[in-house]
């Protein structure tokens, strides 16, 4: 009787694992490459069914929203969050997502770079796991910078690059860029270069908007000094591809994710491209910035906490599944422990057997660290309209430019302009 009651209620318990399922919602590459750690989960919570659901970038973000709104109703287990939008979640619904310090999360911070922790976290709370970063670099086309005399290691600063890109554009009469920008469709040149100077919209606890101060005057001068200096080719999204397709942009400067954009966009051009460091603002300055990245959450409303923190953690600090999401995906891990792995060393055939990963992930403990706030998308539609007109000639000087800017997104979000 005993021994049939200890199979009944094993046979039990193995039908409860068998019936707990983790929802995850991403978008994109991140569907095959958190898939991919799933075995290795399963090997710990065995039974334990995982679902990644591609449900899209923007629709994620607003069903999400909706979600919090709502009390957590039909939110998945574990939310996929861009680190930008992310504390736009923890001011509107600060008890939308569990605290992970209760799930033991305090333990993971010295893992991950600092940056990545300025905007997953409020106050004391810890909302969110770093996930993939976006360090930038300069991707660019060897054999166009060959033809023009460019010799990558003289870039050190963005004073370098103009006259490489002068040079360019003497060697193809003009029909080379240096570069693209998004003038007037994006401000992300500008968050880039800003980031090198540690200044962005806010201050570091997101109380003040500090767009006017010295560092982010730097950063706009610089970029007016490349638009003024005709090296950059002007397009959106879809034309700056285009411009890398037709082999009119010899550079792309972009968060690390965008080399596998550039390899998923232009296959033929495998063995071109190349990779170095993003130039500094002055000599001897920062050459890292960060551009992009997302987090893994919780929601408060999951039925599996423990569970859904065991895969979050099993994806994001496990080394062999961050190396496979890295080489198999394009995804930058934010692990620093993989900064010590030989499998960074190894070169990668499409930007010429060069060991991109190890210089690219060799810059995330030098990115300094800025807060998004809830007010990201009021603050960033504001520098695109400002930034345009500048590039423009539209404003007398940087200075100018900015105080406009933040005049207009203290007025948007209701926070004091830093002295």
């Amino acid at each position: 009787m005993h021994r049939i009651l200890a199979i009944t209620f094993a046979a039990l318990a193995l039908a409860f694992a068998s019936a707990q399922t983790l929802t995850v919602w991403v978008w994109d590459i991140n569907k095959p490459a958190l898939e991919s750690t799933i075995d290795s989960f399963q090997s710990m919570h065995p039974g334990v069914e995982v679902i990644v659901e591609d449900i899209g970038n923007q629709n994620a973000y607003d069903r999400g929203l909706a979600g919090c709104a709502a009390g957590g109703f039909g939110m998945p287990d574990v939310y996929l969050v861009e680190n930008n939008e992310a504390e736009v979640f923890w001011a509107q619904f600060p008890d939308c997502f569990i605290d992970l310090r209760d799930l033991g999360a305090s333990e993971l911070l010295p893992l991950f770079p600092a940056f990545k922790w300025a905007e997953l976290t409020a106050g004391e709370a810890i909302h969110a796991i770093p996930y993939d970063s976006g360090p930038t670099a300069i991707f660019y086309r060897r054999d166009l910078y060959e033809q023009a005399g460019i010799d990558v290691n003289a870039i050190e600063t963005w004073g370098d690059f103009i006259a490489a890109g002068q040079a360019m554009n003497a060697a193809t009469d003009g029909a080379v860029k240096m570069g693209t920008v998004a003038k007037g469709a994006d401000d992300e040149w500008f968050r880039m270069l800003a980031n090198q100077a540690d200044c962005f919209y806010f201050d570091d606890d997101a109380s003040q908007v500090t767009v006017a101060q010295s560092g982010c005057v730097l950063a706009l001068e610089t970029l007016k000094d490349l638009y003024d200096a005709d090296v950059l080719a002007v397009g959106g999204w879809v034309e700056q591809i285009q411009l890398i397709q037709n082999s009119a942009a010899a550079s792309a400067f972009f968060g690390s994710w965008y080399g596998g954009v550039i390899q998923a966009e232009a296959p033929d051009q495998s063995g071109m491209w190349g990779v170095y460091l993003t130039p500094a603002l002055e000599s001897g300055g920062v050459r890292a910035s960060n551009l992009g990245g997302s987090a893994l959450a919780i929601p408060a409303s999951t039925a599996h906490p423990e569970l859904a923190y065991d895969f979050v953690v099993n994806a994001l600090a496990n080394e062999e599944n961050q190396l496979r999401i890295l080489f198999d995906y394009g995804l930058t891990p934010s692990l620093l422990s993989l900064l010590d792995s030989p499998a960074l060393d190894q070169g990668v055939e499409y930007f010429g057997d060069q060991a991109v990963w190890s210089l690219i992930l060799g810059t995330l403990g030098d990115v300094p660290a800025v807060a998004g706030t809830a007010f990201f998308q009021e603050a960033r539609e504001v520098m695109i309209g400002v930034v345009n007109t500048y590039l423009d000639g539209g404003f007398a000087s940087a200075q100018a430019a900015l105080d406009q800017a933040a005049r207009q997104i203290s007025q948007a979000t209701g926070l004091p302009i830093a002295d």
